[in-house]
């Protein structure tokens, strides 16, 4: 586990003292992500390439050092590998590769075994790899580099090409400090800040800077000096849905069972002690109880507030009692809440207007105090059908025997229904197709509500610019997996797993997520509609699999997580005047009506509506752009010490 950061030549080649600059720079801006690796830091270059590192050693402490060499026997150190995850499939892969091929060892870590596969199987070695990645592989023989991301997304990388060359990093901050070097700018992309402002976060392959994007999950990118990165996707989820056969439902909730137990077993790979996140759900839940078989003495951690009904932590502490894990719990108090947020948001990179991710960010840091790793249950509401949102089909579907014509006529009826009429939003939804109703699980502002806010806004610049191609790749599909297609693309890689990753290596905590593997998709994908979704719950067959796994009071409870009491707060004492002094500061005027939104902050506090989502969307983005573009607001960072190897 490491922080990635490296630059390669433009055509022309980088000579001298002007290269020798470089690698200096690259060597600085590591300390941007020093949080990703605190036990190692160091650069290796050749006449073309500079590859960095921040290193968090998790198996082979000793030995597997980065940038990691590795070639056949007649070139042995052939190729140049910085490589930011884990392989949870590496024993598998080294014992393949060795008896196919004669491929020969150094380390007893994971990062060879990518190097090797690469050498022997090529691209196609990606789809092998069960695991969370962010690689970078230099062929110092073809001179040709490769990266590559994880099929979902769970580890980040940017990408800048420019005159100067091409960059990429795991924190965007990093790369930053390297676009003069590009010859590039650091100018913003407003489009993609009206995206994060309707999204609540940014869109891959967006990010915030018009000269920064991301390289998306499933996908990877080969280059030469002064080449543009050529992208290839490698990984497309598809719900090939098989309907059960008589007699066959049991067998298929054993197979879930099974396949989860090998997920979770390979997750449990480590040379450190491997805890769990546990908050009162079934997926995190089973993630504990799966882990608790490996490592009888599992710590589990939870985070809590002091207002009722926005805590798990009296389900979760009966859970870990139940399944014998020692559990720690967190409790973030209001002012806490507030004073993390600046500290956040620089972790962040990029916004994400998620209020779950302060109490993430403090039960990160809890655990750090005892583990190096956690597991955790993302990835199970998209792959097994949990969101509630997921149910809505079944509700719409006596709109689908209506005309179009009715159809639209309904919508236009629903226009003229007062604002908090019963069933007016259900007129207005069964008039539109899945297409134009459904873009992930964020929905903050409308159309009038962002022109109000946005002095650049765009109608033209529509969630569709997002979804539209996602729906085109999975046209012909029930609509409940239509709907988790389109998740896998946005809000899973764009809030769960960015939060899941930035919060948890924010305290140089590795997280992993067993349901995000690839033999666990293989067959979530394959459950019909009606093991999905019924009437009365969510994540059917995973609760009938889980029914001799997870304790009985976990089984059907819905699901919360990390519920935050943020509506309460906005209205009150805990952060009214945060709010308030947040946006009387912020120096945003040429991008955002303020006065609109001090407007809504006092709507909210008088109870007239709920404006808690759009005022932390717009609150998030100021306090960013306090940070990384007004250069006002200067979060203190903690600085771990090293040892540094050159």
């Amino acid at each position: 586990m490491c922080g990635l950061l490296g630059f390669l030549t433009p055509a022309d080649g980088a000579s001298g003292d002007s290269f020798d600059e470089v690698v200096h720079q690259v060597y600085e801006a590591l300390q941007c992500g020093r949080h990703r690796g605190p036990d190692e830091r160091g650069t290796w270059h050749d006449e073309r390439i500079i590859l960095g590192f921040n290193r968090l050693s998790i198996i082979d402490i000793e030995h597997s050092h980065q940038p990691l060499r590795w070639g056949p026997p007649e070139n042995p150190e052939r190729y140049a590998l910085a490589f930011n995850g884990e392989i949870y499939n590496y024993l598998e892969l080294r014992e393949q590769l060795t008896a196919e091929h004669g491929a020969r060892f150094r380390t007893e870590g994971d990062g060879e075994s990518i190097v090797a596969a690469y050498h022997h199987w090529g691209t196609e070695a990606f789809s092998r790899l069960r695991g969370m990645y962010a690689f970078a592989i230099w062929d110092t023989e073809t001179q040709r580099l490769v990266i590559a991301r994880d099929r979902f997304g769970i580890k980040p990388l940017f990408l800048a090409t420019g005159p100067g060359g091409t960059a990429y990093a795991s924190e965007k901050k990093s790369l930053l400090e390297l676009l003069p070097a590009l010859g590039l700018s650091d100018a913003l992309d407003v489009r993609a800040i009206e995206h994060y402002t309707v999204l609540q976060y940014v869109p891959e392959p967006e990010s915030l800077h018009a000269d920064v994007r991301r390289l998306e999950s499933g996908c990877y990118a080969t280059l030469g000096p002064g080449e543009k990165p050529a992208v290839t996707r490698y990984f497309e989820p598809k719900f090939q849905v098989r309907p059960f056969q008589p007699g066959s439902a049991d067998a298929r909730y054993h197979e879930i069972a099974e396949v989860l137990r090998d997920s979770v077993a390979k997750h449990m790979r480590a040379d450190v002690t491997v805890g769990a996140f546990l908050s009162g759900g079934i997926d995190s839940t089973a993630t504990a109880a799966l882990a608790i078989q490996h490592n009888p003495n599992l710590l589990t951690f939870t985070s809590s507030f002091e207002r009722e009904g926005y805590s798990e932590a009296d389900v979760a502490a009966e859970t870990a009692a139940a399944i014998g894990a020692k559990h720690y719990i967190r409790t973030v108090t209001p002012e806490e809440y507030a004073a993390a947020i600046p500290e956040i948001v620089w972790y962040l990179d990029d916004p994400v207007a998620d209020p779950a991710l302060v109490p993430l960010y403090f039960v990160a840091k809890e655990a750090r105090k005892h583990v190096k790793v956690v597991l955790s249950g993302e990835g199970a509401d998209e792959l097994f059908g949990g969101y509630t949102i997921y149910r809505e089909p079944l509700s719409l579907k006596p709109f689908e025997y209506l005309p179009g014509g009715v159809r639209r006529l309904a919508g236009k009826l629903s226009d003229r229904i007062p604002e908090g009429t019963r069933g007016k939003s259900l007129l207005h939804r069964g008039s539109l197709p899945l297409e134009q109703r459904y873009y992930g699980n964020a929905r903050s502002f409308g159309d009038a509500q962002l022109r109000a806010v946005l002095r650049d806004f765009r109608p033209e610049w529509t969630h569709q610019d997002v979804t539209a191609p996602i729906y085109a790749r999975s046209r012909g599909w029930d609509p409940v997996a239509r709907m988790q297609h389109l998740d896998l693309f946005t809000w899973l890689r764009g809030d769960i797993l960015v939060k899941a990753d930035k919060m948890t290596m924010a305290n140089s905590l590795e997280l992993r997520v067993p349901f995000l593997d690839p033999e666990v998709f293989a067959v979530a994908e394959r459950l019909p509609f009606d093991q999905k979704i019924t009437k009365e719950t969510t994540k059917y067959a995973l609760r009938r699999a889980l029914a001799e796994i997870v304790p009985p009071h976990v089984l059907h409870r819905p699901k919360l997580g990390f519920p935050v009491p943020l509506r309460h707060w906005l209205r009150g004492p805990e952060l009214y005047d945060w709010a308030a002094t947040q946006i009387a500061e912020s120096q945003t005027d040429h991008l955002l009506h303020k006065a609109a939104v001090k407007a809504m902050l006092e709507a909210h506090r008088t109870g007239e509506v709920d404006h808690s989502r759009r005022l932390w969307t717009v609150l998030i983005f100021m306090i960013w752009h306090g940070i990384f573009v007004e250069d006002r607001i200067k979060p203190a960072i903690e600085q771990p010490t090293y040892p540094v190897r050159l």
